[in-house]
């Protein structure tokens, strides 16, 4: 059997069940909510699987962006060479060395030439990611070399 008492907490009313067991009051208490143990136990658990995972996904980022980069510096080695090849049909003898040329957006670029004494020469491009921002291109930095031979075509008149 329940009775409801209303006890007056300055705010509106507060209702209590109570219950009557062997002619005595008592109120009838509910566990409802977490202990502050509990709370703590289930965060420190959390934590402790939650880091091996940010790890993972720190490491699967930094994957992501090392591919990405050098993908592009691929793609912008290719252009520049075939730049060069374009450019040798008319103007062989012409020199196409370089260094730390851009290719926007921090790539930078590294032409050497072996030079045109004869009717074959070597075209070496490398193209990385300027990570430092200082418009150098470091060994370190170099995420694509592409090397290829020219040959002269026809003797311009």
């Amino acid at each position: 059997m329940y009775n409801r008492h209303n006890f007056s907490n300055g705010y509106g009313k507060m209702h209590r069940k109570l219950r009557i067991a062997n002619g005595k009051l008592q109120t009838a208490n509910r566990r409802r909510g977490f202990t502050l143990t509990e709370v703590a136990v289930a965060s420190a658990l959390l934590i402790v699987a939650m880091v091996p995972i940010l790890k993972a996904l720190t490491a699967a980022h930094i994957g992501t962006v090392n591919i990405e980069r050098k993908s592009r510096s691929l793609i912008l080695a290719e252009g520049k060479l075939d730049d060069i090849k374009a450019r040798s049909i008319y103007h062989y003898s012409s020199s196409y060395t370089a260094t730390n040329l851009s290719l926007g957006g921090s790539y930078l670029c590294n032409v050497s030439d072996s030079g045109s004494s004869g009717n074959l020469r070597t075209i070496t491009v490398s193209v990385g990611f300027d990570v430092n921002g200082n418009n150098s291109l470091g060994s370190d930095e170099i995420n694509v070399t592409l090397s290829t031979k020219l040959a002269k075509r026809w003797n311009s008149g």
